[in-house]
């Protein structure tokens, strides 16, 4: 009964940081709007809203600090950028370990099981690393549908006159996120002493994509031979969408493959549950006797290959 209280009092105060986190916190708008209002002078309220968000970014920051190293062997830092987040590797490590401490804690507060509340937490951890991974595949697949109309508009506005520094700044204003993101920070680099060269390997290491890797060749043999860039930037465009055409169709012709991946994998599932509902008794023995243990573990295993091979098999590089 205590350990359940000490849980609960463990849970109620995390949640309450949780909560003035996102109670407290206002957007930029908001906080203007406020001034424009009230005057030149802030209110007490948004400085004390600003106090308890720093307060808690701070919290975040300390911890972090002392997993700095962390982030030199699993390069999180590159992967939170890769993923649009304004946060370190580090800090990101401190998010997912409270996140999976608030769900072992409900965890166990719920069933009272140290097993249960250490799954879930490990779930929790997981998820959290693959949730980033997803983020970064849709981030990588928007800027890699952007790139054939941000060179046009590049190659347009140079043979309008402009110069290529120019050219990759309008597109910065005018092109939207990711790649309007990752362009005002190429040209926030330039201004700051980078070279463009410097920039555009740093903006290439950090999006991780090909074609964009063929854009960054192209430019820095230009600036070294000379040429029609606008040209080739009409070229590098065209194959692009071409190959953007192809992926959409490949993956039209392999997406009855990919749908009977998902369905074998959650058939078994959906199965189970439905047998445990009609008969309880029916799979009992598969979770009392160690034979049947053996019997779901040997089959988790083979499905989870199974999964894979398909879509390896469905997964064609264009």
């Amino acid at each position: 009964m205590m350990i359940a209280l000490l849980c609960g009092f463990l849970l109620f105060f995390l949640l309450y940081i949780l909560i003035i986190c996102l109670f407290y916190k206002r957007t930029k708008v908001s906080r203007h709007l406020l001034n424009y209002v009230a005057g030149s002078a802030p209110q007490p309220d948004v400085r004390q809203d600003q106090t308890w968000r720093q307060s808690f970014l701070a919290f975040i920051r300390a911890i972090a600090k002392l997993l700095e190293q962390i982030r030199h062997y699993a390069d999180l830092d590159r992967k939170m950028q890769q993923a649009g987040l304004p946060i370190l590797g580090s800090e990101f490590i401190v998010i997912t370990v409270l996140l999976s401490l608030i769900a072992g804690i409900i965890a166990f507060s719920l069933i009272l099981k140290g097993t249960a509340a250490l799954l879930t937490a490990l779930l929790t951890a997981i998820f959290c690393r693959l949730y980033i991974n997803i983020i970064i595949a849709r981030r990588k697949q928007a800027f890699t549908n952007q790139l054939g109309d941000m060179l046009s508009m590049v190659a347009d506005s140079m043979r309008a006159g402009f110069s290529f520094i120019q050219s990759i700044d309008l597109a910065a204003r005018e092109m939207g996120a990711p790649i309007g993101d990752e362009f005002t920070r190429l040209m926030a680099e330039t201004r700051m002493g980078s070279s463009m060269e410097q920039a555009l390997q740093s903006m290439a290491r950090r999006v991780d994509s090909r074609d964009f890797d063929l854009i960054v060749a192209a430019v820095l043999i230009q600036r070294q031979v000379g040429g029609n860039l606008a040209y080739i930037f009409d070229t590098i465009s065209g194959t692009i969408n071409a190959r953007i055409r192809m992926k959409r169709e490949v993956k039209t012709l392999t997406a009855q493959g990919r749908l009977s991946g998902w369905i074998l994998a959650a058939l078994p599932i959906a199965l189970s549950l439905l047998l445990s509902i009609i008969n309880p008794n029916y799979l009992e023995p598969l979770i009392t006797d160690p034979t049947g243990r053996m019997a779901i573990g040997a089959a988790v295993i083979m499905e989870i290959i199974g999964f894979i091979i398909i879509q390896r098999l469905v997964d064609i590089d264009v």
